[in-house]
């Protein structure tokens, strides 16, 4: 009886092992694209983003640690497809599958939020801080924080968070989608909002959300 037993243990626990498998070699894929590359033109991703995904404030590398996977996936996507247009990244994500997209994205979505040295805060009452909160209607502008969350958190897998980003990244991007290089918003929005702002209001929302805490990470993600 101790014999059938065990037989029967080491099959369950086998086969509970070939189940798991699949998800310990995706877990391992996406450490080791991360860490080292895939070998076909896709550098490390943290060669740019940090070990920790938190990425490079002074070169303007965006955090991705905690950001949507959805997202993510979709960007890179986008920049494999043209509708996102970057030097650096397109190349990038044209080297890589779409299932190594994929386990990068679910990779970083599952980082813990970083430490990241936060900005000086902007005057609550500057012109980044008003953009941000109030918007300007006069010219159509609505508040950035009716898509972005409040503070910049981050709203599903269409409205990234903004809240400690570099201020160089948001700002670039900005410019990006006024040029048209970046295509890729929901109905248009960001260009609108885009050619509507001069380049002294980019810089001062963009200063204002660098500065702002990142949010708590809930839901056990």
């Amino acid at each position: 009886m101790s014999v059938g037993l065990g037989l029967i243990g080491r099959v369950l626990g086998g086969a509970l092992f070939a189940g798991a498998w699949p998800l310990l070699a995706h877990a391992t894929s996406a450490q080791a694209l991360v860490s080292q590359g895939n070998g076909r033109g896709a550098p490390p991703c943290q060669s740019c983003h940090g070990a920790d995904g938190a990425g490079q404030a002074a070169a303007g590398f965006p955090r991705l640690a905690g950001l949507d996977a959805a997202y993510l996936a979709r960007q890179l996507a986008d920049y494999a497809g043209g509708t996102r247009a970057d030097a650096v990244m397109q190349p990038i994500a044209r080297a890589l599958s779409g299932d190594e997209r994929q386990a990068v994205a679910a990779y970083y979505g599952r980082l813990p939020m970083p430490t990241i040295r936060q900005a000086p805060r902007p005057a609550a009452n500057g012109p980044g801080a008003t953009l941000a909160t109030r918007g300007r209607w006069s010219r159509r502008l609505p508040a950035c924080e009716q898509c972005h969350g409040p503070g910049g958190v981050g709203v599903g897998p269409h409205f990234p968070p903004l809240a400690g980003q570099p201020a160089a990244y948001i700002q670039a991007q900005l410019k990006a989608w006024r040029r048209g290089t970046r295509r890729n918003d929901p109905l248009q929005l960001m260009q609108h909002v885009s050619r509507a702002l001069s380049d002294g209001d980019m810089a001062a929302v963009a200063q204002w959300f660098a500065a702002q805490p990142l949010p708590a990470r809930s839901g056990g993600r």
